[in-house]
């Protein structure tokens, strides 16, 4: 047998292994709302390749590839607990047993892992909770992707309706359609109906009713059976807490907006001050794209380093709030066509570092330029540190965060030398560390942080959601501070 050989009956034997997992994943998700993980990437639903492929990203953080020999005997060990809800990463229990040294099999040390989740520890399935949509552009539609995806173990959250303002004829049909179909993010997974007569969509058996109204005071939700439904606010319209509040109507609980709010709206960004929402809060905003990409990071840092003072420079793709040719716009640049050039813009980003992140004592200025770019940007955040550092202990740090700290879910990171915008079109992190671009000079360090400024983005405002909702589930191994 020649070497080719021996490769490809290794590919077949793991493809083999890859696919004797998937029962295991979708049963434990269906069936206990256990979501599967490896190194913070949910295995629940995905392809034989997609497995695969996710143990082998394991290498540009590990330096070695994760096999699925190594990972499906946990992943069976889990299937004979009697499990809670919850998110379980079985990358990090197979890392974490190699250096465990007390001669544990795998199903103990599985157990003793999970303890948490399981017995009198584990908590019960909760019944859904009602979320509606208000408005269905860019976000609105990558949230009601990510909404009906997550509502597949039948408890969580259940995106109820739409409400947009009537666009014409076959306005649910068109509506649909761009849902089904993105230029971008690609093809929808799952099926799409549409019922005109009584304007629902029913997209993987979660019929959507489609609300037509022109402002929140014209609708009662009580009339569709929604009841205590948290309300995304997707359109920007209102930012404040006086505007945020008038969709506090029969039926909705709490508003989330997905842009920065004003006056004294709480901005949140998961990973990093979610716990600090209050109980009886109702309106709260999930900051920008960019806050939700440099915040994490700069939380890493400082935490690790002390931050002095620090700039943010974002290269950010555009928007559909720019012309798609030179026309009249009340902002100074971006009436100039989007596709055509770079547009020096302003950013919030910097400002709203320190209402998510109000124990930083540094100054932190910011400024964008729009780039023609459809999706993904970089925000090139330059640092001067409390300390001098290298750059190898500098990633060596930001490496071990991606991995093992509580900020896995926000902070991803790549050592890939030829990587561009579009590798991290889908990234459902909110940000990534490009290994290869970083610089440290002494106290100086320069990060360039890669992010999907539509579907990282709205991976933040669902885990928000998620946690104000109730149904946030725990996470096993538990992150190391």
């Amino acid at each position: 047998m020649t070497v080719n050989d021996d490769s490809f009956t290794d590919w077949k034997n793991r493809e083999r292994i890859a696919e004797s997992m998937i029962p295991l994943i979708g049963r434990l998700h269906r069936e206990r709302d256990v979501t599967i993980l490896l190194h913070s990437r949910s295995l629940v639903n995905k392809s034989v390749v997609s497995i695969l492929k996710t143990h082998r990203f394991a290498r540009q953080i590990e330096g070695e590839e994760l096999s699925v020999t190594e990972t499906l005997p946990f992943l069976e060990a889990l299937t004979a607990l009697d499990l809670g809800p919850s998110q379980i990463d079985i990358g990090m229990l197979a890392k974490t047993y190699r250096t465990d040294g007390r001669g544990l099999s795998v199903e103990q040390f599985t157990a003793e892992a999970v303890a948490g989740a399981t017995g009198e520890n584990k908590i019960e399935r909760r019944e859904s909770r009602d979320v509606v949509l208000y408005g269905f552009g860019r976000i609105g539609r990558l949230l009601a992707r990510l909404l009906i995806e997550k509502a597949g173990s039948g408890n969580g959250l259940r995106l109820r309706a739409i409400v947009v303002r009537r666009g014409g004829d076959q306005d649910i049909v068109k509506r649909a359609s761009l849902l089904r179909r993105d230029s971008i993010h690609g093809q929808f997974q799952g099926t799409i109906t549409v019922d005109e007569a009584n304007s629902t969509i029913v997209a993987n058996g979660n019929e959507i009713k489609m609300i037509y109204a022109d402002d929140p005071s014209e609708v009662n939700y009580t009339a569709y059976g929604i009841k205590d439904a948290i309300l995304i606010d997707n359109t920007g319209r209102w930012r404040d807490r006086a505007g945020l509040s008038q969709h506090l109507r029969p039926g909705v609980a709490k508003v989330v907006l997905t842009a920065p709010g004003k006056g004294d709206v709480l901005n949140v960004v998961h990973g990093v001050n979610h716990e600090t929402i209050k109980p009886d809060e109702q309106i709260i905003s999930c900051a920008s794209c960019t806050t939700n990409a440099i915040v994490p990071p700069l939380k890493a840092m400082a935490d690790e380093y002390g931050v002095l003072r620090g700039h943010v420079e974002t290269v950010h793709s555009f928007t559909n709030d720019q012309n798609l040719l030179d026309n009249f716009h009340k902002s100074d640049r971006r009436g100039r066509s989007a596709p055509l050039n770079m547009v020096i813009t302003e950013t919030g980003a910097a400002s709203a570092v320190a209402k998510a992140l109000p124990e930083l004592d540094a100054r932190i200025t910011g400024s964008s330029i729009r780039v023609p770019v459809p999706d993904v940007s970089i925000a090139i955040l330059s640092l001067r540190l409390a300390r001098e550092t290298t750059r190898e202990e500098v990633l060596d740090h930001l490496r071990n965060v991606s991995l093992t700290s509580p900020l896995k879910r926000q902070i991803d990171f790549t050592n890939a030398p030829d990587a561009v915008s579009s590798d991290f079109i889908g990234s459902r992190h909110a940000s990534i560390i490009d290994a290869g671009a970083t610089k440290v000079e002494g106290d100086d360090a320069i990060l360039y942080l890669w992010y999907d400024n539509e579907f990282g983005y709205s991976c933040q405002v669902v885990r928000v959601v998620q946690h104000v909702s109730g149904v946030e589930y725990p996470t096993f191994p538990v992150p190391v501070a």
